[in-house]
């Protein structure tokens, strides 16, 4: 449902030097109700998937084997497709996840088709993508701060860090966090660095443990039964030469797979990461995904006004204080119409929408870091 409402997206017009001095997406969303956009800047869409992940019935044994009936019955997203998404080829080995919950944790399994198994780095916190590596994102208030990145290869080091805010935000991860009593297991179809075999590839199962996530989480942990998290996954493939003890070919990229896509090659833009609906039910490889709620229309609008807001900046430098300023439109979804109101101040700026039918307000500040506030004044 949401690639149909949300399919019109306008390519920021960056020159070479913006889009090297700030990593501005060169792709938002951009729905027509409040921007128009020029012929020539629409774009492909690039849109977040959706996945309802059930609670197991029964206890899931962290065994790298995905025995369980609940692993069993749960629905595989789709399969992985390019970072910047369909307009790039098409992986070449599948990737694709499964995700459950329990009373202890977030569970996350994931199959990755590989015909040369290699990895190298044995450190904890290594940077873990020089191997071929599978990655975790994970925002829970979906607000693009304070947020998790998990990458692990196929001997099972690990990589985790804490993200107080993107990249883009001005501000570098907690590399030094670690994720205390996770559990995970990797299983091996085939034989690790071995060049001259070939193998079938790799699974990975894990349980992130609730009391770890509840710190920085600002969401119910375990969740109750309909709360949504922003999650991402992604995949690092390099292109290796199997005849030398699977050495990197030099200068070849690596290539980047993920289950929602980014629309550009950058993991930290949040707003970007697919939506997990948690549900109380029993798993089902049949279950229809629920709809986006209305809050996160609201959500990316102020976030499209927030990339607005950084153009005109480097443009002009100052932040704009009118919504004409900025060339951009009052919020319009369905028959809802909400005018935001934008204020500036020695820190940068706040925009807000009053949702007042909703019972809410919604606001971005000038780092990027959106806020809810329920007419309780309770805030999130």
């Amino acid at each position: 449902m949401l690639r149909v409402i949300l399919c019109l997206i306008a390519l920021l017009g960056l020159n070479m030097l913006i889009a090297e001095t700030f990593p501005v997406p060169k792709l938002t969303y951009t729905p027509s109700s409040y921007r128009k956009a020029k012929p020539e800047l629409t774009q492909t869409c690039f849109v977040p998937l959706s996945y309802t992940a059930h609670k197991a019935t029964s206890p899931i044994f962290i065994d790298g084997c995905l025995c369980e009936n609940d692993w069993q019955n749960a629905a595989w997203t789709d399969d992985f497709m390019d970072i910047e998404g369909s307009a790039k080829p098409a992986p070449y080995l599948r990737t694709r996840v499964k995700m459950l919950y329990d009373d202890l944790g977030l569970l996350i399994a994931a199959e990755l088709e590989e015909p040369h198994l290699w990895a190298k780095l044995k450190e904890r916190d290594a940077v873990v993508f020089y191997d071929n590596d599978f990655e975790v994102f994970i925002d829970p208030d979906g607000d693009s701060h304070e947020y998790y990145e998990l990458e692990f290869n196929a001997l099972g080091t690990l990589w985790d860090l804490f993200l107080i805010k993107p990249y883009r935000d001005e501000h570098s991860p907690l590399n030094a966090w670690d994720i205390k009593d996770i559990q995970y297991q990797i299983s091996l179809d085939g034989t690790l660095n071995d060049p001259s075999d070939t193998d079938s590839g790799w699974t990975i199962e894990m349980r992130i443990p609730w009391k770890v996530l509840s710190e920085r989480a600002n969401m119910p942990t375990p969740p109750t039964d309909g709360d949504y998290w922003r999650i991402n996954f992604s995949r690092v493939q390099w292109e290796t030469d199997k005849n030398k003890d699977y050495e990197k070919i030099p200068n070849t990229p690596e290539h980047n797979w993920v289950w929602t896509p980014q629309g550009l090659i950058n993991m930290h833009y949040p707003e970007r990461w697919g939506y997990v609906f948690f549900s109380t039910s029993a798993p089902s490889p049949n279950t229809d995904n629920p709809a986006i709620p209305e809050l996160e229309y609201q959500k990316d609008y102020l976030r499209n006004l927030y990339y607005m807001q950084k153009q005109y900046f480097m443009d002009h430098g100052k932040y704009a204080k009118t919504l004409a300023q900025l060339k951009a439109r009052t919020y319009v979804h369905g028959a809802k119409k909400l005018k935001p109101k934008i204020e500036r101040n020695s820190q940068g700026y706040l925009i807000t929408i009053n949702d007042k039918n909703g019972g809410y307000n919604l606001s971005i500040r000038s780092d990027g870091r959106l806020t809810y506030k329920s007419a309780t004044a309770s805030s999130k």
